[in-house]
Formats: C-alpha cells, structure tokens, sequence
C-alpha cells in the first residue's frame, strides 16, 4: 500500500483538484490542446520490469471525483516521484556512444552551438517514458534512445519533463528542439513538424476486470465512456467516434481527457470512465502492472509509426534520422527496444515522414 502522501497526490492528480494540506502542490491549470500520442500490443519479453501500483487502494479516493466534464492540466515542471512501493527496473546500461562527424554536421547551427539536445517528452508513458521512482530521472525506451541520439551528434543530453499537449506547441516556438514523447506521425501533424520515424504501435482498449463488454473498435464505444490522455491521437479518435455514433442514431461517447496517463488509470479504476483507450503496449503495461484490476479488451488497431517530432523545415529530423540509423548499425536500437520489452515494434528502416494518413 502506498503511504498516505502519495495517495493524496494520486487522489488530487486523478480529481483535478487541490488537497487542502501545505504538503501538496497547488492546483493545475485546466488547458486542452490537439497535438496527440498514439501507441500496439506486445508480447512482453522475460525481461520485463515491474512498477507495482496500488489501484484499488487509489480508486477509494479517485471515487470521489466528480463525473463532471473532462479536464486536463498543463505543467512544465520535472519534480521527483514521491516515494512508494520498491521497483524493479532493467539493468542493462546502455554504452555512451561516441560521436559521428557526419550526423554532427547534419545539426542545425543553433542547436550545434548550444552544445545540447533539449528533448521534450510526458513522463507519464511507461515504458516508453517515465520518472523512475524516488527520482527526478527519466527513464524508459524513449529516454534511452534520446539520450543516445544526442551523443551521436555531440551532444549534451537534456530530457523535459513536460505535459504531452504541450510539446508541438514547444517545438514551433523554440522552447525544445526534439519532441521525444510515443507520437504518431500523422499527415496532419507532418503540417506543422517532422517526424523521424522510429517505431511502429497501434492503439487498444482496456477495462476493469469482470466487464463483459468488449470493446474492439471505435464503433464499440458507442454509449460508453472511455477515459483518454489530452492531446492524444485516442482523445481526436473517442470524439470521432462519438460523431458517428450520434449520426448512425447509437448512443454518443462520453470522452474523459486528463492530462496524464496516471490519471486515465484512475478515471476507470474508479468507474468514472467505463474503459481506457491508449497506445496499446502502455495499455498492455497498464494491464501487467494492475495486479488483475485491469484486463485488455479486444485486440489493437490502426497500427501507424512512431517519429521523433521537430520543427517543421529546420533540418534537425535529418540528423536525428541520421542518429537513430547509427544505433540500429551498430546494434544500440535493438538493445534499447530489447531492455523494455518492445522489440516487437522495431521499424527497419528509420524513415522520415512516413505517415500515409
């Protein structure tokens, strides 16, 4: 069980409100966006790794949320997790990679003089990207590969900490120079960034355990709620669904956006939203890690690439292709997809802007 702290953390995280004690941060700013994440479902290997989540125990304060409208928060702090239960992490160090004048060239200037890498990413996407426990470090396979990346072209490694709908936004006006956090290329993105694509992943529904509903594409949502992180490609996808199911004379879909995925785990423990809609290896690590509260439901879809997200015409997706092609050479890639289980999902070829839709 998690100590009292850090379930009124959780309990303030999943409702959107302030907990009236000085231990705890204040409130966080509502704030909607449409950037997006979007992510397939693996066989996880043996080498999987656990973060143990008391949910049950969560879902007793998350109960009392309100089933009032969606809402979401926006922050550009790193803090440290707060304690909790012990975690068992992979143990593979990943060597420091040196340095390759032809994907150092290929920087933009002004990147190059800085001397560093700023990448954004939404720690909240295990394990893809998350805080590691008792730490302000991120971890994770987007955190490997961000940090290798940014040796290759010479560079110092700086991962954010940032809310997901906030990174596009980031990028265009110079804030970051890479959004590093599970994005689906997607034409419509392609309109304001590159991608470097790196990574395949589709999307999937997960419910309670015990639900007989099985919810195995966007139509199957129709006269459900379904609890979705802001910004994501899930959130565009629940409100078209909603569309069409009004329009075929269904049922419309109540869409729950939050601006972490913490919270969306919450949302359906709690029975505030009737089932979860993520990329689908975090939902199926949102499964291993509920100590059978959770179950997948149905089977993943719309699979699409993941890219590395940069401002739009500035060169920098040249180099981070550049970059992530030397770690497939050289056999980094593989390790890095291999240490968190996801493998299944390698893209061979790097491409860049290889979105069809």
């Amino acid at each position: 069980m998690f100590p009292n702290n850090v379930l009124l953390s959780q309990f303030e995280e999943a409702c959107g409100k302030e907990y009236s004690s000085p231990t705890f941060r204040g409130k966080m700013t509502k704030k909607q966006n449409e950037a997006g994440r979007n992510h397939m479902m693996f066989t996880r290997s043996q080498g999987r790794f656990a973060v143990a989540v008391s949910l049950a125990t969560v879902a007793i304060f998350a109960a009392a949320c309100s089933s009032g409208s969606s809402s979401s928060t926006s922050s550009t702090t790193t803090t440290a997790a707060p304690s909790g239960p012990t975690t068992t992490l992979p143990t593979l160090v990943i060597p420091t990679q040196a340095k390759s004048a032809a994907v150092a060239a290929l920087v933009p200037a002004k990147i190059a003089s800085s001397g560093q890498l700023t990448e954004a990413m939404d720690a909240t996407y295990p394990p893809d990207e998350f805080v590691s426990p008792g730490s302000s470090t991120i971890i994770g396979m987007d955190a490997d590969l961000g940090v290798a990346i940014a040796q290759v072209m010479g560079l110092k490694p700086v991962l954010q900490n940032v809310t997901f709908d906030s990174i596009i936004p980031g990028l265009q006006s110079g804030k970051y120079d890479l959004g590093n956090s599970s994005f689906t290329d997607t034409l419509a993105r392609q309109k304001v960034v590159d991608f470097a694509d790196y990574f395949t992943a589709g999307e999937a529904f997960y419910t309670k355990a015990g639900d007989t509903t099985t919810y195995s594409s966007l139509s199957s949502l129709c006269g459900h709620s379904v609890a979705v992180e802001t910004g994501t490609t899930e959130e565009t996808d629940a409100h078209a669904a909603a569309k069409s199911c009004t329009k075929s004379g269904s049922k419309s879909v109540t869409v729950e956006s939050f601006a972490t995925q913490n919270q969306v785990n919450l949302a359906v423990s709690s029975g505030r939203a009737d089932v979860g809609f993520a990329d689908s290896q975090v939902a199926g690590y949102v499964v291993e890690q509920s100590n059978g509260e959770f179950v997948l439901s149905g089977q993943a879809f719309n699979v699409a690439p993941y890219g590395m997200a940069a401002q739009k015409g500035n060169g920098l997706v040249q180099a981070v292709a550049a970059a992530l092609s030397v770690l497939q050479a050289n056999g980094t890639y593989n390790q890095i997809l291999t240490k968190w289980g996801l493998q299944s999902g390698a893209l061979t070829p790097i491409a860049i802007n290889s979105a069809t839709s």
